[in-house]
């Protein structure tokens, strides 16, 4: 009985009689490989843009050749980037700045080896520029706070929303699930709290 491999029918486009011992029917073809430099040169060095507001270049802009500039009306930026904090003061301080405008903040407790954390945070940045300036958004990443500032919080999973007004948290998402959810879910606890 004639046994074909798989490899062989794919290549061949018929089924064939199995190859004696030692002869080989096709190699097979390489496996796609990204190559990423070990050490990054100074031209592809990264730009850290400053906390805070990111307008987007408009619709048609760079096809027309205009730089701008000519806009009559002001919109709103495309995104805010989250201020981190990084102490029990800082989270004191943002706390006690919401209070005088009596507004609520938005906290984003993350970690830097979750990645869910890391596909969201894009996303809130966008949802940010949405209640900018009313709200305002901070993110805090787990392994570089003291463990009492996270406790303080009532953090056990990552990545978690919170809104705080009156130096107290008023609500939280955790953002286990689909991105699209997570944010409709965000922006849901946002409009209760205002």
């Amino acid at each position: 009985m004639a046994t074909t491999s798989a490899y062989a029918v794919a290549a061949g486009g018929e089924a064939a009689a199995a190859p004696s011992r030692g002869t080989l029917l096709r190699p097979r073809p390489p496996a796609s490989r990204l190559a990423f430099p070990s050490r990054t040169p100074a031209r592809w060095a990264s730009i850290s843009l400053p906390p805070g507001l990111h307008h987007a270049a408009p619709a048609g802009a760079a096809a027309e050749g205009s730089t701008g500039m000519e806009m009559e009306e002001e919109e709103g930026p495309a995104w805010v980037e989250l201020e981190p904090i990084g102490s029990e003061e800082q989270l004191d301080r943002a706390l006690a700045a919401a209070q005088q405008r009596g507004a609520p903040i938005v906290l984003l407790w993350t970690a830097s080896w979750c990645r869910k954390c890391i596909y969201l945070k894009p996303k809130l940045e966008k949802l940010a520029a949405e209640y900018y300036p009313r709200i305002l958004f901070y993110c805090v990443d787990v392994n570089a706070v003291p463990q009492k500032l996270v406790s303080r919080a009532g953090v056990t999973k990552m990545p978690s929303i919170q809104t705080w007004s009156d130096s107290q948290k008023q609500g939280e998402v955790i953002g286990g699930h689909e991105s699209w959810l997570v944010i409709d879910d965000v922006r849901k606890m946002i409009e209760q709290e205002e």
